[in-house]
């Protein structure tokens, strides 16, 4: 059964503050929903063979448990209404087949990523902004059982010895599990969702992402055949603009992808996605990104596609941009254009390749033409932050000149950010090239907004 393909059902978190005698009740009938749903499935442990059930298509197998459970109730005389039946049998088919109380949320297609800290805190991110909800599991055996199942068909396994586990559900959602005792209060499980249909640039003008003076120059640069490096943090949506940047490469070019986790969909003809692979148990089998970058260079690429660059690969990766593989595009975590600089250099003296600094310099201004920076601001809001331009000085010095900016001038009473996004009034130097590829701009465009709307 595909992760999201369920049954509709609501995500029980208040939005309003209950009467006591209404929370009361609703504790008590939760209560026995919960207490009848263990009960019977023990039963239908020792009766029926479960395993059996679970394979069955989704409406086949409620329409049979309805009948069993049906038996059982009225065999030990047991009068619920309809709701509560109803409500138990998807309890049963949730902690059966599913992820027992993560279903609503998983369903949810504006939650992004749910975050459980322990049995009994369950926050999930809507928009940008974390909410806790009041879903709780039944205790830590019951949350180890969901992440075991969540986990084992993948070929993966977390247990003592291995206490922390990253993978990907069939959907491309991505999992990441730590038990005790590397975490101190239970069992930690966050899944970051997968949507259905990639975000593409128009959503994120859409969104005040950018404005469409910045997305078209974007687009220009994309077609160019110009290295883009994506900065940010954690959560700032890197890899959403990168696929959308890579939505921009002509369709007679061949992609390669290639990442740690699949997460990339591009919407083009002709793509190679590779894969990087964890060691097993026993330590071995293990395929690096650094090895899928070199095995890319021998597969004929117009354009690769790094998901992220965090290790020895960003000296690989330099070197296909300077040695005829433009287009390249990639992230990294950084918090500004300059940190961007300086964890790339840090990562090609990790590579072991004996270079002085000076060269590797060299490397970087030769590679890289923009780097963009976005950001997760204080009130949930992604913006797109800079795109700067990389050159070099007279004295040879990697110089970086902002072409776009975010200015942020307040923060209203609700807490959202207020600011605008203006060019910089700088000319960038690669305008030649793109009217010699037939991408020409509109200089108009770098014309600086004075003041700004508040978006």
């Amino acid at each position: 059964m595909s992760l999201f393909q369920r049954s509709n059902k609501s995500i029980p978190a208040p939005t309003r503050t209950p009467r006591r005698s209404e929370s009361r009740r609703s504790t008590e009938e939760n209560s026995r929903i919960e207490q009848l749903a263990q009960h019977f499935k023990a039963r239908l442990l020792r009766e029926t063979d479960l395993e059996k059930l679970t394979q069955m298509p989704s409406a086949e197998l409620r329409v049979t448990l309805d009948r069993l459970i049906g038996r059982y109730l009225a065999d030990e005389q047991v009068v619920i209404p309809r709701h509560e039946r109803d409500r138990l049998i998807t309890r049963i088919i949730d902690e059966s087949v599913g992820y027992g109380p993560l279903e609503p949320l998983l369903e949810d297609d504006e939650i992004t990523e749910i975050m459980v800290n322990g049995p009994y805190e369950v926050y999930y991110e809507k928009k940008g902004r974390l909410y806790k909800t009041d879903i709780q599991f039944r205790d830590e055996e019951a949350l180890r059982h969901v992440i075991d199942r969540i986990v084992a068909p993948l070929g993966r396994r977390i247990d003592v010895s291995s206490p922390m586990v990253d993978a990907r559900l069939p959907d491309g959602s991505r999992v990441n599990a730590v038990i005790p005792p590397i975490s101190l209060k239970g069992s930690l499980l966050s899944i970051r969702k997968f949507r259905k249909d990639p975000i593409r640039m128009e959503h994120l003008i859409g969104f005040g992402s950018l404005t469409p003076e910045m997305a078209t120059f974007l687009a220009s640069v994309v077609k160019s055949k110009l290295n883009i490096i994506i900065s940010g943090g954690t959560g700032s949506g890197k890899t959403t603009l990168l696929n959308a940047l890579a939505c921009f490469i002509p369709e007679n070019e061949r992609i390669i992808t290639i990442e740690d986790m699949a997460e990339l969909r591009i919407p083009h003809g002709h793509v190679a996605g590779l894969e990087a692979r964890p060691a097993n148990v026993e330590g071995k089998g293990e395929i690096t990104i650094r090895q899928l970058v070199k095995n890319a260079l021998r597969m004929r690429p117009d354009r690769i596609i790094v998901g992220e660059v965090r290790g020895a690969e960003a000296f690989d990766m330099l070197q296909a941009m300077n040695t005829g593989h433009e287009g390249s595009l990639t992230t990294v975590h950084a918090n500004s254009p300059e940190d961007a600089i300086n964890r790339l250099e840090a990562m090609v003296m990790m590579s072991s390749a004996d270079l002085p600094p000076a060269i590797i310099r060299e490397y970087l201004v030769g590679a890289i033409d923009f780097i963009i920076q976005i950001g997760r601001l204080p009130d949930g809001q992604r913006k797109m932050l800079s795109i700067a331009e990389i050159k070099k000085d007279q004295r040879g010095k990697v110089e970086m000149q902002e072409i776009f900016r975010f200015n942020q001038t307040g923060v209203n009473e609700e807490g959202t950010v207020q600011g605008y996004h203006t060019a910089t009034g700088i000319l960038p130097n690669c305008l030649q090239r793109l009217k010699a590829y037939g991408n020409a701009v509109d200089p108009k465009i770098f014309t600086p907004v004075r003041g700004g709307n508040a978006r």
